[in-house]
């Protein structure tokens, strides 16, 4: 059986946990593959929603395994938090596995996060300020801590203390800020490590062993193409790799092994955050769409910038992806609408460009080239067979399949666990 990839496609928040939670029944395992709790994903199961900031959507799903995988970085308490929240509403979550290489979030981690930012000005980059991008940075320098160390408290005091000598320096003399104690954050990381032992695992070996057997595992990103550390708007990015090639490193799943590559875009963009973002709205569409669809990030609370779809940047995703198949989410929030623009490519200086400018410069330069389609001003959110859509909304969906240069498998048409139409089936 496959390993299948669920990747965001354009700038997060596109609605991957309602996959997620689609296929999970189905699935063995559903495995968190990158980012940290900077990423939310919400799941609705009859009258309950669910909001997730680090936990697999999958933990939903009663008969699959959720794991946390290395690639992840991990505050402790955010996730016990997490999971006693879902205790108290009655999900068990004991069946989450966590690897012990994943990368450890610290109190010191979050302190930088946030004084760098505000030090910034108007220059920030608009970060969540949870710690996430110090904490990827001292794995790419060799100085993190990872959720192993736990295991071995002689070795996690002396990484803590070897990381504090340069973080000390640049918190006191750039920031004025006072010295972190070497004692208080092992006492801190260590007050997480009995309750979290039993959940340890090298979750590499335990994912390739299910697939040799010929189980399922479904691989979920958080945020979204566009904020690839390599492949997003740089520098208005996240720390990671959200992109399918983040999965394999994410999991220690060898490429050779994923079957399917599921791309989630919203029938219309949306954004949170810096950066630049061609077809935002700053007019009463760009409300209706806000407030029809729920617009605010998931984690951090914030009004998602929000515009009409953006064909160029669906491409892009396809391409850097390999993406097999779209999941189409919200669709139904465009039935508000008369007729609905959907941008086919960009003006840039005066230059018709119909992909994804190379440079920086160009894409905060680019301005949208719009196509018009008509609305259906009917409310789709009952329908449950693309047969029985307005004509007009089936022409929508067939138009954004073309642009995109990927087959439409399923569309989201409401936030209901079932409000969901599948063209092709997801599972091979």
């Amino acid at each position: 059986m496959p390993a299948i990839v669920i990747v965001g496609a354009q700038w997060g928040d596109e609605g991957k946990g309602k996959a997620t939670d689609l296929l999970g029944g189905r699935a063995d395992y559903v495995v968190r593959y990158q980012g940290g709790n900077n990423a939310g994903h919400t799941v609705v199961i009859g009258d309950a929603r669910f909001a997730l900031h680090l936990l697999p959507s999958g933990i939903l799903s009663p008969t699959c395994t959720p794991v946390i995988g290395n690639g992840v970085v991990v505050d402790l308490e955010v996730l016990f938090r997490e999971m006693d929240g879902l205790i108290e509403r009655g999900v068990d979550p004991s069946r989450l596995v966590v690897s012990a290489n994943a990368h450890i979030i610290t109190p010191y981690g979050v302190t930088l996060d946030k004084v760098t930012e505000r030090f910034l000005g108007k220059a920030k980059i608009g970060t969540t300020g949870r710690g996430i991008g110090p904490t990827y940075g001292d794995k790419m320098a060799r100085v993190g801590i990872r959720i192993q160390d736990l295991l071995d408290p002689s070795i996690l005091e002396r990484k803590v203390e070897g990381a504090l000598v340069n973080k000390n320096q640049v918190l006191v003399k750039v920031f004025n800020r006072r010295a972190v104690e070497v004692d208080q954050v092992v006492e801190h990381l260590l007050s997480f490590a009995e309750r979290l032992t039993p959940h340890i695992a090298d979750t590499a070996l335990l994912l390739n062993a299910a697939l040799d057997r010929g189980e399922t595992v479904v691989l979920e990103g958080g945020q979204g193409t566009l904020l690839d550390v390599d492949h997003g708007t740089y520098p208005y990015v996240t720390s990671s790799n959200p992109t399918a090639g983040g999965a394999c490193t994410g999991s220690g799943i060898g490429p050779t092994r994923i079957d399917r590559v599921l791309g989630i875009l919203k029938a219309y963009t949306t954004r949170v955050g810096e950066g630049p973002f061609p077809t935002e709205l700053f007019d009463g569409d760009g409300e209706t769409l806000r407030t029809i669809g729920g617009e605010v990030g998931v984690t951090t609370g914030r009004d998602r910038r929000c515009g009409w779809f953006d064909a160029p940047i669906a491409r892009y995703a396809t391409r850097v992806n390999g993406m097999t198949d779209i999941f189409l989410t919200k669709l139904d929030v465009l039935s508000a609408f008369d007729e609905i623009p959907v941008c086919v490519g960009y003006d840039v200086d005066g230059s018709r460009v119909d992909e994804v400018p190379t440079t920086q410069t160009e894409f905060h330069h680019a301005r949208p080239v719009y196509e018009v389609l008509p609305g259906w001003r009917t409310d789709i959110s009952g329908v449950r067979d693309f047969a029985d859509l307005p004509p007009s909304c089936q022409s929508y969906v067939r138009f954004l399949e073309e642009q995109s240069g990927c087959r439409v498998s399923a569309i989201g048409v409401g936030p209901d666990r079932d409000a969901t139409l599948v063209r092709n089936d997801l599972l091979p």
